[in-house]
């Protein structure tokens, strides 16, 4: 259906068109704000013990720089490591899910950056990532 635009429509077109007038940014308020990130998130699957323990250290010391409010670990839940079958390795610190937070919290230059780790996430079973929120830098 194809509709005629009028001439009171055609007219209001023009006028508006001639006009100097801005039209107001609606979304200006989302702009102002946009630059300001409160949480970040890193996800430590496929990492070696080493290698996560250097990547976290180095997330958590750039997130404070930058002022970031939270961050949401993920680790995975460690349903598929290898530590279950071997019997000379301990399955609770092996696992990037434990040891990620054990390894935060032996660190005194992490936690001097720490306001709080949610532990009760760590220790779940059913959940592979836990939240670490900053203080202010």
């Amino acid at each position: 259906m194809i509709k005629k635009i009028s001439e009171k429509d055609k007219k209001d077109w023009q006028n508006f068109i001639n006009k100097n007038d801005k039209v107001e940014d609606k979304d200006s308020f989302l702009k102002k704000n946009s630059n300001k990130i409160d949480h970040m998130e890193i996800d430590l699957h496929g990492y070696s013990l080493d290698e996560a323990n250097k990547k976290i250290f180095e997330f958590i010391n750039e997130c404070y720089a930058k002022n970031i409010k939270s961050i949401n670990v993920i680790t995975g839940k460690g349903l598929r490591s290898k530590n279950y079958e071997d019997p000379y390795s301990s399955s609770d610190f092996g696992m990037l899910k434990n040891s990620i937070p054990n390894y935060i919290r032996n660190n005194p230059e992490l936690m001097s950056k720490i306001k709080s780790i949610n532990f009760d996430e760590v220790v779940s079973k059913n959940k592979g990532n836990f939240n670490i929120y900053l203080k202010k830098n």
